[in-house]
């Protein structure tokens, strides 16, 4: 990092450290926000969708039913952008406890990680404001039993890192964020920002939440992951959500290059309308995706509904169905533990009836530990954004 790569624009300052080298600090939010036309444009594109969204998911007859299947696609793209390997399909075989189905689980563990990590961190919204002892406490989870395990979950760094190519030391890094004196400083500031009263629209000022994480980089490993969970944190914490639909992480990973270029420019030169634009483009983006998806979800689950609207066990097989919709793959005794309908041997009648009209399909063929995958809905939630 040379202080040659910041402008007099750039939202921060090049500190010298006791050891040497080069840090950034930024400066604490909000920035001077230009309102060009071309912003103003993008937020209100963007706050539409997330509105649609918002209105079709809590219109969804089980909205917590979809929100589970979008929740581990953010787990899963996200976890890729770091270098992760594991599928949607692998994930939920992972948790339909088929761990030996795929061999090597490591990835596959840090993604279930993410989704406890989303999971803990809602729960716990209820009850304890967004802060960074929260962050920690997700932090802990997030990075518990795998690679990054010794980068000490949970704890705010007490050491320097770094941003740079694969094995580059810091003196060949990209980018080095704040000292530690200064970092703890920057904390507080951004827990401040989040909480105090502001005239800027809420999704601004979580892309500015988003950058300022990154640039403080307040961790020794995870720091990407913890970044990108607090944007989910934050629209359902004020309410732009009330499930957490949208998952942002899909457009991060399809345009890689250009997130880590927005979010460095912004470092460098101060550019925030660009970085604003980048963010607000992919709100609008997988909001609609998600809008789409669960349309075609609610259509399925009507269609499903009327194969068996004259079966006496339509009430249990609808519940089923509604099941499927959240976990896709599945096992008979994940869904016997998940759903708590009866036996196993109830479950599995259910289960065949559901295979005998084409809505899952037994995948393994083995006797025993068996898996089933309901097709339809996956090909729903895996296909190519449009």
């Amino acid at each position: 990092m040379k202080k040659t790569d910041f402008s007099h624009n750039s939202p921060g300052k090049v500190v010298k450290t006791q050891q040497g080298y080069l840090a950034f600090v930024p400066a604490p939010l909000p920035p001077k926000v230009v309102w060009s036309n071309k912003l103003i444009a993008a937020l209100s594109k963007a706050d539409r969708s997330l509105a649609r969204l918002a209105e079709v998911g809590s219109a969804f007859p089980a909205p917590h039913m979809v929100a589970r299947p979008f929740i581990r696609k953010e787990a899963v793209l996200s976890s890729q952008i770091e270098g992760t390997r594991t599928s949607f399909r692998e994930l939920l075989s992972f948790e339909a406890r088929q761990l030996s189905f795929f061999g090597s689980t490591e990835d596959t563990h840090e993604v279930y990680n993410y989704v406890r990590a989303m999971d803990y961190g809602l729960q716990r919204l209820k009850e304890l404001p967004m802060s960074t002892r929260l962050i920690r406490e997700i932090h802990a989870i997030l990075m518990q039993g795998v690679r990054g395990e010794a980068a000490t979950p949970g704890e705010i760094r007490r050491s320097q890192n770094w941003i740079g190519r694969p094995g580059a030391l810091l003196n060949a890094a990209i980018y080095v964020p704040p000292p530690i004196e200064s970092m703890h400083t920057c904390l507080s500031d951004l827990e401040r920002f989040i909480h105090q009263d502001s005239d800027l629209p809420p999704l601004l000022r979580i892309g500015l939440v988003h950058y300022q994480f990154e640039a403080i980089h307040p961790f020794l490993d995870g720091n990407g992951r913890i970044g990108r969970l607090l944007i989910t944190f934050l629209l359902v914490a004020w309410e732009l959500l009330s499930q957490p639909l949208l998952y942002l992480s899909s457009f991060f990973e399809a345009n890689r290059q250009e997130y880590y270029h927005r979010l460095l420019s912004v470092s460098h030169n101060g550019e925030w309308e660009a970085w604003l634009m980048f963010f607000l483009e992919g709100v609008h983006n997988q909001a609609e995706d998600a809008n789409r998806r669960i349309v075609l979800l609610r259509e399925l689950r009507l269609q499903y509904r009327a194969l068996f609207a004259d079966d006496r066990s339509r009430d249990m097989l609808g519940r089923m169905v509604d099941y499927l919709i959240s976990t896709p793959i599945f096992s008979i005794s994940q869904a016997q533990a998940d759903l708590q309908m009866g036996s196993f041997t109830t479950i599995q009648r259910y289960i065949e009836k559901l295979a005998s009209l084409k809505i899952v399909r037994e995948v393994t063929g083995r006797s025993r530990n068996r898996l089933y995958h309901a097709d339809k809905i996956l090909e729903i939630l895996e296909d190519p954004a449009q």
